[in-house]
This record gives structure tokens, C-alpha cells and sequence, in this order.
């Protein structure tokens, strides 16, 4: 159901071109993020002890019966039997997830080379911005860990910027393909807030991986916020682990499509803890022919009673070309839950166009509009300098006069 195809061009060099400023360290082998994660499982397993050899054998008893059901037992899907697998393992290793898969995570840490580690101590606020710079004809990756230990705040920006992309289209004797990406795996313990903004402005011919992990402990907040507008091809994929009890997650995402432009967004979101809370946002246009598709999963396992997840997206559809896939999935396997999902999708009716027209605006001219003001408001919210400045430069080659006109404004 979430599987979909990532293609690297051939031919490739991996020249990673990362830089990194703030409290973060750079380093060849880490592994705080493995240690944090041994400490949750100590402190899960308390509080979650194995079975007594008396339950064990009342669920035996109880699957038994099941098996010899005249019915033939309860049916079980594959995700269902594979969730149960995961869940009887008892390991948050096992369970931690990549959002585009394992294979395509390893992938980035590969072509990373390093790895960059934000760390923030108990009680501790830190601040860091890590700048992949797209290489035309390579393979540019980071690979990130965010470890916020009990009460510490941490603040990333994550800048996937292509300038020299821009300047290379100018020569045909350069190719203009290119890989850029991310792998970023955030462990946050309790009482931690970490808070991530992803901002991407690769130059066409380019293709985007924005790969993400999550996993929250008691009263955690992570908050993602993800600006996705350049490159041929996106791929962005997201998995959250709700392990701890009131912990929260909140992903909004904010997209463009323009030209033949494709993106492909896959979020999952698992409930374990009580009282833990997810919400997923999208909002984007999609102009040209450009194709996106959003699946959005929510899963709320047993033993996550009073659990809440919500889901919803609102698109604006500018041109009859685009294509667009909206997926939500929401899974149940206990109650005292809530869980809700929507999708409000606009189109820019002739009406509407022909009243433009009227005032002197083409069907360019509007496009350029709606464009625009995608790009304007991205400026707008960027979080750093770097940020804004990859927006001005992208939507300045999407739409003349943008940079001018929003310094004027």
C-alpha cells in the first residue's frame, strides 16, 4: 500500500556537500541515538513486564480456540500478522521505523559518509541548522540524529538547497541531474520538545529523498514541518513512534507542484501509549502537470487507549493536467480512541478565470499567481536566512520579478 519506486540516475558521483553550524557535532560513527534508545527500552520493560507464564497460557488457550473456531478463527492480514510479529518482539529497536524503508534510509547514511548529531542534555535548549548543497552530476546526503534528552528543546532547520544547480543548466555540456536528501532519526525523551523545519529548494532536474524517523517518549512533542517546493522528484517519507504516554507528534507539510513535477509524501504514525496525540496537515498547489500523491497512516495500536489522531489535507488543483492522490488510512485495534481524517480539494473554476481575464491576467499570468503566493508565504515563514534566500532564488526562476517583488513588499 505505501511502497513506491526511487530512482537514482546512473552515473552518479557521492560528493555529500554539507555544512553545519550551531550546537551540532559532525562525526564519522555515533551512537547516541542507539544509547537513548537502550535506556527507553530499560524503562519500558519496567513498566511493561513480560507475561507471567499464567497469562501466556490463557492467550494460548484463548488462540487455541480460535484456531478451531467453526468459523475458522479471526482473519488476519498480512500488515496484521506482521504488527503482531513486531509487538510480540517487545524491542523499540525492531519497531523503529524509517519513513521511506530501511533500505532506502541505509542508502542515505551510505552516501552521508558522516553523520551529524544534535545532542541536547537534560534540561538543556540547543539550536542547529544543517545546509545540503545539491551537486549537479552527484549525490549530495546528510544523515542527521536528534537526541533531546529528558526536558530539552532542540530547534533544527534543514536546509536542501541547489544554486548550483541553477547555474550549471546553463551549460548543456553539464548534466543537470542530480541527488539530494536527507535520513534524520529524532529520539525524544520525556518532556522533550524537538521542533524541525525542512525547507527544500532544489533547481529542476534534481531529485529529493527526505527520509525521517521518529520516536517520542512520556509527554514528548515533536513538531515537522516540512516546505517541499523544487526538483523534478520528490520522495518524502515519514514514521513516527508514539511510545510514550501523552506524547505528541504534529507534521505539516507545505507543497508546490509546478511544471511536470512529481511528489510522493508517505507518512505513518503509530499509537502505542495512552493518551498519545498525532496530527497531520498538508496544504499545497499543484499547477503545469504536476502529480503528487499523499498516503497518510495512522495506527492505533492496542493499548493506546485514549489515544487521538488526526489527519487532513486541502489542495488547490490550478490546471486540468495536474494529477492528484490523496490516501488516508486509519487503523484500529483498540477503543477509547479517536481517529479522523479530511481532504478538501479545490479547483480553479472558468468563472474564476474568466473574471481574471477580465482584469487583465492571463491563464499564465494566474498560474504565476497562485504560484507565487505559495513561494511568497514560504519566505515568509523560512526559518533562518539560508532558508529565505533558497526560496528567493527558486521562485525567482519559477516566476520573474518574485525576488523583486516580494523585496518590495
Amino acid at each position: 500500500m505505501n511502497d513506491t519506486t526511487i530512482q537514482i540516475p546512473e552515473g552518479l558521483a557521492i560528493a555529500p556537500r554539507v555544512s553545519v553550524s550551531g550546537a551540532a557535532v559532525a562525526v564519522e560513527s555515533a551512537d547516541d541515538f542507539e544509547r537513548a534508545l537502550g535506556v527507553a527500552q530499560a524503562e519500558w520493560e519496567a513498566a511493561h513486564p513480560e507475561p507471567t507464564p499464567e497469562e501466556r497460557a490463557e492467550l494460548e488457550a484463548y488462540l487455541a480456540a480460535e484456531a478451531d473456531a467453526t468459523y475458522g478463527g479471526t482473519a488476519q492480514s498480512d500488515y496484521q500478522i506482521g504488527a503482531d510479529a513486531m509487538e510480540a518482539a517487545r524491542s523499540l529497536s525492531v519497531a523503529f521505523e524509517h519513513g521511506t524503508g530501511d533500505e532506502t534510509a541505509a542508502y542515505l547514511r551510505y552516501a552521508a559518509g558522516r553523520r551529524v548529531v544534535v545532542n541536547a542534555a537534560q534540561g538543556e535548549a540547543v539550536q542547529a541548522q544543517v545546509v545540503v548543497q545539491a551537486v549537479p552530476g552527484a549525490i549530495s546526503v546528510a544523515a542527521i540524529d536528534v537526541v533531546a534528552e529528558r526536558d530539552a528543546a532542540v530547534q533544527l532547520s534543514i536546509v536542501v538547497d541547489g544554486p548550483a544547480g541553477d547555474a550549471a543548466l546553463q551549460d548543456a555540456s553539464v548534466s543537470a541531474d542530480g541527488f539530494a536528501g536527507t535520513t534524520v532519526r529524532v529520539f525524544a525523551g520525556a518532556g522533550a520538545r524537538v521542533n524541525i523545519v525542512r525547507t527544500q529548494t532544489l533547481a529542476q532536474g534534481f531529485t529529493d529523498v527526505d527520509d525521517a524517523g521518529l520516536f517520542a517518549h512520556d509527554r514528548a512533542h515533536i513538531a515537522v514541518r516540512q516546505t517541499v517546493l523544487g526538483a523534478s522528484g520528490t520522495f518524502t517519507g515519514l514514521a513516527g513512534d508514539l511510545r510514550g504516554e501523552s506524547s505528541q507528534i504534529d507534521v505539516d507539510t507545505r507543497y508546490l507542484g509546478h511544471g511536470s513535477q512529481e511528489h510522493d509524501f508517505n507518512y505513518v504514525l503509530r499509537h502505542h501509549g495512552p493518551k498519545t496525540c498525532c496530527n497531520l496537515n498538508a496544504n499545497g498547489v499543484l499547477a503545469g502537470k504536476s502529480r503528487k500523491t499523499l498516503r497518510g497512516t495512522i495506527d492505533l495500536i492496542r493499548g493506546c487507549k485514549g489515544a487521538e489522531g488526526a489527519e487532513s489535507e486541502t489542495v488547490l488543483l490550478v490546471d486540468d493536467g495536474v494529477r492528484n492522490k490523496t490516501v488516508p488510512v486509519i487503523l484500529c485495534n483498540e477503543d477509547d480512541v479517536a481517529g479522523n481524517h479530511g481532504a478538501t480539494i479545490g479547483h480553479i473554476r472558468d468563472e474564476q478565470l474568466f473574471y481574471l481575464s477580465s482584469r487583465g491576467l492571463s491563464r499564465e499570468a494566474a498560474e504565476r499567481m497562485f504560484v507565487g503566493a505559495i513561494m511568497e508565504q514560504a519566505a515568509i515563514d523560512a526559518p533562518d536566512e539560508a532558508a529565505r534566500a533558497g526560496v528567493l532564488r527558486l521562485g525567482e526562476s519559477v516566476a520573474p520579478g518574485f525576488a523583486e517583488l516580494f523585496e518590495d513588499n
